[in-house]
């Protein structure tokens, strides 16, 4: 009986952290946030010159590309939805947490031009950058 479960707990103890590190691994890739289309445009050396609009895009700080896409997000969804992709932003490149503040402080201007109301864009605040959303839409009245 002794050695019976002796041999079942060492059985356990081999398999049993493979099924976790596989299973773990093909939950990771099931999720919807893990997507395989790339906004990231590429240029082969025979293409020439790039757009115009890839041209600026170097030219521009990468803080300023931010601020431009959550911009425009925040004009085709909703300010949630951008304040979301902030804080993915920062969490993925903490190098642009500094400049968290000044962006969170736009999208709340632009939330009270989109909707005309304070009230109705500090529906969406989050607890994003020390509430400079909700600064920014105090500061758009």
């Amino acid at each position: 009986m002794n050695s019976a479960a002796r041999r079942i707990g060492r059985t356990l103890a081999l398999v049993l952290p493979v099924v976790l590190v596989l299973s773990g691994t093909l939950a990771v890739t099931r999720v919807p946030w893990a997507s395989t289309a790339t906004d990231s445009q590429v240029l082969t050396a025979s293409s020439g010159k790039a757009s115009t609009k890839a041209g600026r895009q170097a030219a521009m700080a990468p803080q300023e590309i931010l601020r431009d896409r959550l911009l425009l997000d925040l004009q085709e969804k909703d300010p949630g939805y951008a304040l979301t992709n902030l804080q993915k932003a920062m969490n993925a490149r903490p190098e642009l947490a500094k400049h968290c503040n000044t962006i969170a402080r736009a999208l709340g201007r632009a939330a009270v031009a989109k909707y005309g109301a304070a009230h109705r864009a500090q529906a969406y605040s989050r607890p994003v950058c020390d509430t400079s959303f909700a600064s920014g839409v105090a500061a758009a009245q």
